[in-house]
């Protein structure tokens, strides 16, 4: 990068002025890591501090039997197929209930667009989980469910999300969004929800008091235009509602053959290259600087392995999702070794491990819980420490 327009952007940043479409470019041009990760460390800090963010939660996949085809999914089946799956209610429950002994805090639910599931079955199975765990909050369903809600059942999103709101919705989630642009969108996703309906139920999810995430799936046949253009999407839109409460950037994963069935579904790999840790890295650090009026950013440590998720929190990230328990929509991809659950105190030490603060909080952001500030370097060195792979 010209050290001039260096000089300038540094400027900008640490005189907190807002980035333009051209600044984002600019910045992923740079090979200057550790300079991004420095202006984007000093914004994290002005934002919260030595604070890194984490909750109790599971994550749970009612269904994986799809009625889209989208080319980087793994986790989609066809009714029909070996593993394709739907849970009974009481299986959900059941399910949900086996980390009640952790004080878990928050529920989330994504799933396959199911063809014939009605869509009576999903108000009625957060009634069930509300009444089971009545602490617990449900963040459930991304926009392109809801879409596909308003397919099946002739209602409005307005009129969907008054109902799933009573049986106790508490956020969308942030899914469904991948690349907004459409020279990208068109050749990876494989149903209708696009920016226009997805910016729609998010607006409208804030304008009923929700406060949900958005999410970027990354590194694959996208260019850092497009990343930048992703972004700016939802900065205008957070302009207008103030409804995100954080950002999740995505580490696309390849496939590997799948030893149910032996299928590799993810039909752009041959294509691809998965996202460097370096990659992923600037990819939060540019996130953070652009998207200013987005109070966190989280790193979903099982896209990106525990060593990075420390790593990323010098890079713009605050928050590091939760405890998880399981998560097929990747996991079903990957075998990169990534564990299925951290508990509570794994997270603690994760964090101090990493020299920052530990918070637990809700689903709304709100703390739960304040934890200690890291020990020191010469306490850590005085006893052998845990090395997370």
């Amino acid at each position: 990068m010209d050290a001039g327009l260096k000089r300038e952007l540094e400027a900008k940043v640490y005189a907190g002025e807002r980035l333009t479409r051209e600044d984002g470019i600019a910045l992923y041009d740079s090979d200057d890591l550790t300079w991004l990760g420095r202006l984007a460390h000093h914004r994290r800090t002005e934002l919260n501090g030595d604070r890194v963010m984490f909750n109790v939660n599971r994550h749970l996949n009612l269904t994986n039997v799809c009625s889209a085809s989208c080319a980087y999914c793994s986790f989609q089946r066809k009714p029909g197929e070996k593993d394709a799956y739907t849970m009974r209610i009481d299986e959900a429950v059941r399910k949900a209930k086996e980390m009640e002994d952790e004080q878990l805090t928050e529920l989330h639910i994504v799933n396959g667009l199911h063809p014939t599931l009605p869509w009576r079955y999903y108000p009625k199975v957060l009634r069930e989980l509300k009444a089971a765990l009545p602490n617990v909050k449900l963040k459930c369903f991304t926009a392109t469910e809801v879409q596909w809600f308003e397919k099946i059942s002739g209602l409005s999103a307005d009129e969907i999300l008054d109902e799933l709101m009573d049986a106790g919705l508490e956020s969308l989630t942030g899914g469904g969004a991948e690349i907004f642009d459409w020279e990208v969108r068109q050749h990876i996703v494989d149903h209708a929800c696009h920016w226009e309906d997805w910016s729609r139920i998010h607006a409208l999810a804030h304008s009923k008091g929700m406060k949900t995430p958005a999410t970027m799936l990354y590194g694959h046949i996208e260019e850092p235009r497009h990343r930048v253009d992703h972004v700016l999407r939802l900065r205008e839109l957070q302009d207008e509602t103030g409804g995100f409460a954080v950002f999740i950037p995505l580490r696309y994963q390849h496939d590997f053959v799948d030893s149910a069935d032996g299928k590799i579904r993810n039909r752009i790999q041959a294509r691809t290259t998965m996202a460097s840790p370096a990659e992923s890295l600037k990819t939060f650090a540019v996130s953070r600087l652009l998207f200013d009026n987005v109070p966190h950013v989280k790193n979903f440590w099982v896209m990106h392995g525990l060593s990075v998720a420390q790593l990323s929190l010098n890079f713009g990230v605050d928050d590091l999702d939760g405890s998880v328990v399981e998560y097929k929509i990747t996991h079903d991809a990957d075998s990169y070794g990534t564990p299925n659950t951290m508990h509570r105190d794994d997270l603690l030490h994760l964090i101090w491990d990493a020299g920052f603060r530990p918070v637990e909080r809700n689903t709304r952001y709100e703390v739960v819980r304040e934890y200690d500030a890291a020990p020191s370097l010469a306490e850590r060195r005085a006893e052998p420490q845990q090395v997370w792979a």
